[in-house]
């Protein structure tokens, strides 16, 4: 039934165009990390240099998500989201032809770049209700897009090895970026990315951060965030304690492989109860599962522990799609989007940040545990704040089509949309 209902969606008009445009847009953001490091090594900059300018990118990404984000709800998806593209891939074509030896060039093509990485991911989600129509389709889509970003961030850096071995580091950054603008482009031209409008929005300066909920789902996902990061930096710490190299690898795969399974087996079902509800009990099982990682057993074993570790990852992103849409005040759903996205990459930096020093003096152990703390704290504010989320829950934009059809609106528990 499940691989039924994907196949379901994939085959709606547009559906499996935008999913394939916006993850082949995504792919220079995905790459960046790798494919910057790689350059600017091959251009003589040093590992410090090679890494700063890595933070700077994810800054200014983390920075340019947000305000980007607002841009399209205010004007449309083809205005921001192609010049977005265009300028953000100039920023990597200036970093090459400037090279690392002028290092506020450097810095500032990268900043460029990251600052005007487009907000493909929550333009997506955006677009979802007016091309699926129903409620449990769209959540179906929400998993899918899940499952799909563990594959993204899977293929991604064999892509870039693959472009190293074949041409050079600087080809790897150009060609992709290339690549990232012609999968902006496949979304931006699509009927339903033209047709697209935001609702009606209240003027505040403030935008979606107005929604209680939603700053309440930020806080709990940055935790999410910081320990992704930190299983990151302990895993490069039991590795190196194992003496094998290749165990970093192997625990990483495991728990993509995690996320992977967990996707699917999720948006194989339609689940009953208040989303914000569900929402609570998958982040408890997540934080139970990041627990035993601290246990840090032989590599066999520590491998199976990183495939539950992943297990409920994916479900995790599925169902605060889901929420995020419905705490989103009207008009702010793909700002409301990208900033789930910036402070889950801002809580991965702050992971990587804290768990390095931790297993330095405490070792791999130090460092998972980290990770299952930041689990217990993400569910600690989900848990506190929960009655007010679920309360502030019954609105939502999951129904942009039911404007165009006011009919369907009975039929589907719609209330409200964003359709032009």
């Amino acid at each position: 039934m499940g691989a039924t209902g994907y196949l379901e969606l994939l085959r709606a008009p547009h559906a499996a165009r935008l999913l394939t445009g916006t993850l082949v847009g995504r792919l220079p953001n995905a790459t960046a990390p790798i494919a910057v490091v790689l350059f600017a090594r091959s251009d003589g900059a040093s590992y410090s240099l090679a890494g700063a300018l890595t933070a700077v990118y994810g800054l200014a990404n983390a920075a340019g998500q947000p305000l980007l984000g607002r841009a399209v709800d205010l004007r449309g998806q083809p205005r921001v989201q192609l010049p977005a593209a265009l300028v953000s891939a100039l920023g990597m074509v200036l970093l090459v032809a400037a090279g690392t030896g002028a290092h506020a060039a450097a810095f500032a093509a990268v900043a460029l770049a990251g600052l005007c990485t487009p907000p493909l991911e929550g333009g997506l989600r955006a677009l979802w209700p007016s091309v699926l129509g129903r409620e449990d389709r769209v959540h179906r889509a929400y998993a899918l897009d899940a499952v799909a970003q563990e594959v993204m961030f899977t293929v991604g850096p064999l892509l870039v090895t693959a472009l190293v071995a074949l041409r050079s580091p600087a080809a790897a950054l150009l060609v992709l970026n290339a690549v990232g603008v012609l999968g902006a482009l496949s979304v931006v031209v699509s009927k339903p990315s033209r047709a697209w409008r935001s609702a009606d929005r209240e003027a505040h300066w403030l935008g979606a951060l107005r929604s209680p909920g939603l700053l309440v789902l930020l806080g709990a996902f940055l935790f999410v965030g910081v320990a992704l990061g930190s299983i990151t930096v302990a895993g490069v710490a039991y590795s190196d304690g194992t003496g094998r190299a290749s165990v970093y690898g192997w625990l990483m795969a495991a728990l993509g492989l995690g996320a992977l399974l967990g996707g699917i087996v999720y948006g194989a079902r339609s689940w009953p109860g208040a989303p914000e509800r569900r929402l609570l009990v998958i982040l408890a099982l997540l934080a139970v599962c990041y627990l035993p990682l601290a246990l840090t057993p032989g590599p066999v074993v520590m491998t199976l522990l990183s495939v539950l570790a992943g297990v409920f990852l994916a479900p995790a992103l599925a169902c605060v799609f889901v929420v995020v849409d419905r705490q989103a005040p009207p008009g702010t759903v793909t700002e409301a989007f990208s900033w789930l996205v910036t402070t889950f990459g801002v809580g991965s930096a702050l992971g990587t940040a804290v768990a390095g020093p931790v297993a330095q003096h405490g070792g791999a152990s130090a460092g998972f545990a980290v990770a299952g703390a930041s689990g217990l704290c993400a569910l600690a504010v989900l848990a506190v704040t929960g009655p007010a989320l679920v309360a502030g829950g019954a609105g939502g934009h999951t129904a942009a089509a039911a404007e165009n059809d006011p009919s369907d609106a009975p039929e589907h528990g719609f209330s409200s949309g964003h359709q032009a």
